[in-house]
C-alpha cells in the first residue's frame, strides 16, 4: 500500500492527497497577511481541512523569489501559536514549512508531524533535528536561495539534476535513520528554473518514480501559471487544477495548494485517467 508516515500517523496515497496551505506571513506572493493572526489563520486550516485538505502546511517566513529572510524567533512567534491550536482543534496531519533547526524542533514539540523545507534539510542542523524528532520530512529541489535563485538558472538536464539531487537527500536521511516511509520528495517548481525547465519537469515527472518515495508537486497560482495563462496571480485557479490532475495523472502522490476544494477534484479526475500500468 502506498503511503507516508510520520510520527505514528499514516496518511494512505492509495488516492493521492491534497496539502493545504496556510501561510502566516505578511509577505506571501498571492495570500500574505490574510491569515496572519493565530485565530485567523487556524479558521483557514479548518475551512481546508472541511474541504478536504489531508495535511495542513504552516509557514512562517515567505519563500517566493526576492524574499528577505526571517529570524527565528520571528518565525516562532508566528507558526507555534498556529500549530498548536490545529494540533488541539482538528485531526490532521500538519507540516511546518521551514528550514531551521530550532523552528523544526518547537513546531514538532508542538505538534507538527511532516517537516516541508525547501532547502532538503541542508541548513546545519536540520538534518538531526529531524531525525530525532520523529518527524517525516518533504525533501524539495531549489537551485539557489529565494533572493537570487530566479537569476539565471542553469542546468545541463533539470531532470536528472533535480532527481540525483533528491536521492543524495534521501540517502542521507536514510543514514541517520529514518524510514523511507517518513520521506516524500519536491521537485521545485518555481525554485531556481525557468518556464523551459518547469516544462520539462512536467513532461517527465513520471522518471521520479525511480526514488521510491511519494512525489510531491506543488504549482498553486505560481508564476508559471501566469506565464502560460497570461492570467494575474488572483486568477490562477483553473490553471492550477488543470495542472494538479495533469501531475496526479504523471505519478504525484501529494498536491500542495491554496485551492483545497477544487483541487481535491481534480486530484481524483487524474487519479482516474493514470495509466494503470504505472502504478
Amino acid at each position: 500500500m502506498m503511503g507516508f508516515t510520520a510520527r505514528g500517523r499514516w496518511l494512505d496515497l492509495t488516492t493521492p492527497a491534497v496539502m493545504g496551505i496556510v501561510n502566516v506571513t505578511p509577505d506571501s506572493f498571492s495570500d500574505g497577511g490574510l491569515f496572519a493572526l493565530p485565530d485567523q489563520a487556524a479558521a483557514h486550516a479548518r475551512q481546508l481541512f472541511e474541504q478536504g485538505a489531508a495535511i495542513i502546511d504552516v509557514g512562517g517566513e515567505s519563500t517566493r523569489p526576492h524574499a528577505t529572510p526571517v529570524s527565528v524567533d520571528e518565525q516562532l512567534s508566528r507558526v507555534i501559536p498556529v500549530i498548536e491550536r490545529i494540533h488541539q482543534q482538528l485531526d490532521v496531519m500538519i507540516s511546518i514549512d521551514t528550514s531551521e533547526p530550532l523552528v523544526i524542533e518547537a513546531a514538532v514539540r508542538a505538534g507538527a508531524h511532516l517537516v516541508n523545507d525547501v532547502r532538503g534539510l541542508r541548513r546545519p542542523g536540520a538534518l538531526e533535528a529531524v531525525a530525532f524528532s520523529g518527524a517525516g520530512v518533504c525533501l524539495m529541489h531549489m537551485q539557489g536561495e529565494p533572493d537570487s535563485m530566479q537569476q539565471n538558472p542553469t542546468y545541463v538536464d533539470v531532470v536528472g539534476e533535480v532527481i540525483d539531487y533528491l536521492a543524495g537527500r534521501i540517502e542521507a536521511c536514510l543514514a541517520l535513520g529514518m524510514d523511507r516511509k517518513s520521506l516524500m520528495i519536491d521537485p521545485g517548481f518555481g525554485f531556481g528554473k525557468t518556464l523551459t525547465h518547469h516544462e520539462q519537469l512536467f513532461y517527465r515527472l513520471g522518471e521520479f518514480a525511480t526514488l521510491d518515495c511519494p512525489l510531491l508537486v506543488g504549482v498553486s497560482r505560481k508564476s508559471m501559471l501566469g506565464a502560460w495563462t497570461g492570467r494575474p496571480v488572483t486568477q490562477r485557479l483553473y490553471p492550477g487544477v488543470a495542472a494538479a490532475a495533469i501531475a496526479v495523472s504523471r505519478g504525484a502522490k501529494i498536491i500542495r495548494t491554496h485551492d483545497v476544494a477544487a483541487t481535491v477534484d481534480a486530484v481524483r479526475v487524474g487519479a482516474a485517467l493514470r495509466d494503470p500500468l504505472e502504478g
